[in-house]
């Protein structure tokens, strides 16, 4: 898996750029639909009217289904083949993402309304949550988890398809059925995810209270500037900062890959701020309950046939600059990469069966030939010896002759 992401990381620039645009201009809006179609189904079906056990609704749907998605993934992978059963396999694991993304949705949407009734929506407070937040994330080495498309987007390919990462990967070690593992779950389902969620509110309050608030469509047109502007300005400035990581190490080198990934996730955010009040504005206002139905369907439908409906996930711990060299500020948008590289793997594979066919075909030509030359030797022999024999009896006879 590292060796493919080194390859993947260092590809040539055209297919890089190709990737950023695909992200940054086709999956994340489409993403972002997803998620703001599936809050608003929550608002209107689950609980309407009793704000308080709707949130705690949301909340027991989100991190019951993570958790068990996180604490069963080892079963998930071992019933469902790909190669056994393909049409079975298709359908199970779209079915297994919607399913993820149900549960993403409504634990956000429950954490999120818990904080705005706990403690309000004053600037101040919030400031004080995000400050809190990313502090207790860099603390404990997971600052990265708060990147989303379209810094990072997921293909659906079949390996790790199942696959949650754990904070402490306690079931890598010591297996899956130990009372570690479920504590390791549960710790990075309820309280590193709660954390990302803080932070993420956090941000997008902030920009809700300073940025034209009296103005929701301005406000909403200068986050799609200002996400889209330091998004690909984080595109931009990735081999300048592989250069810079690649010459620190220890605690310079965590400290700028952190540096560098709330930079991104700050653009990550207003551009998910600035496409949900853009759908809010414009996308089919008068009729709002239809709207949702079919954008959810859509989206869903469509991110499966681009290969990515994994990127509405929010899944696992990931641990800031684990991977070697500068894989750990490289982006996770493999998406045409990808396809070329499985392309190479396919053609490399197809080359070297023609090539042990053709030597299997020359090391049957080269056994024929010895067998010809060995039977070729022993005629010759044989006609050799013929001649021999006639020439004794020729002389023989020439003998009794005289």
């Amino acid at each position: 898996m590292t060796s493919m992401r080194r390859e993947l990381g260092d590809g040539p620039a055209s297919l890089v750029a190709v990737d950023a645009a695909l992200s940054t201009a086709v999956i994340t809006p489409i993403v972002v639909t997803y998620w703001r179609i599936t809050w608003k189904l929550m608002d209107i079906y689950l609980l309407p009217g009793h704000q308080v056990w709707s949130t705690i609704a949301s909340v027991g749907i989100g991190f019951i289904g993570l958790f068990i998605f996180t604490l069963f993934q080892h079963r998930f992978k071992a019933y469902l083949k790909p190669r056994k059963h393909s049409v079975i396999y298709y359908v199970m694991s779209r079915s297994y993402t919607a399913a993820f993304a149900y549960s993403c949705v409504n634990s956000w949407r429950g954490i999120w309304n818990i904080m705005d009734e706990v403690t309000g929506t004053r600037p101040p407070v919030i400031a004080a949550s995000v400050v809190i937040g990313i502090c207790s994330l860099a603390s404990m080495k997971t600052l990265r988890n708060i990147i989303a498309p379209p810094i990072a987007i997921l293909t659906d390919n079949y390996d790790g398809y199942f696959e949650v990462p754990t904070l402490f990967r306690i079931g890598v070690r010591d297996g899956t059925g130990s009372w570690l593992y479920v504590l390791d779950s549960f710790f990075s389902v309820c309280i590193i995810g709660s954390l990302v969620v803080i932070v993420w509110r956090g941000v997008w309050g902030l920009m809700d209270d300073y940025l034209y608030p009296d103005d929701y469509h301005t406000s909403a047109i200068l986050s799609l500037v200002i996400g889209y502007s330091v998004v690909l300005l984080a595109f931009a400035l990735q081999p300048a900062i592989k250069k810079l990581v690649n010459k620190v190490n220890g605690f310079k080198r965590i400290l700028f890959v952190d540096v560098y990934l709330l930079f991104s996730f700050f653009g990550a955010v207003n551009v998910w701020r600035g496409v949900w009040a853009m759908l809010d504005i414009h996308f089919i206002p008068d009729a709002p309950i239809t709207s949702y139905w079919v954008s959810h369907i859509a989206c869903f439908a469509f991110l499966v046939l681009l290969n990515s409906s994994n990127s509405i996930l929010v899944r696992g711990v990931y641990i800031d600059a684990e991977e070697d060299g500068t894989q750990c500020v490289d982006f996770p948008c493999y998406y045409v990469r990808l396809l070329v590289q499985k392309r190479k793997r396919k053609r490399q594979i197809r080359e070297d069966e023609e090539g042990k066919e053709m030597t299997q075909i020359k090391i049957g030509n080269e056994e024929k030939t010895e067998v010809i030359n060995e039977k070729m030797l022993l005629t010759r022999e044989n006609v050799d010896k013929i001649v021999l024999n006639e020439v004794e009896e020729t002389l023989n006879n020439s003998s009794r002759v005289v």
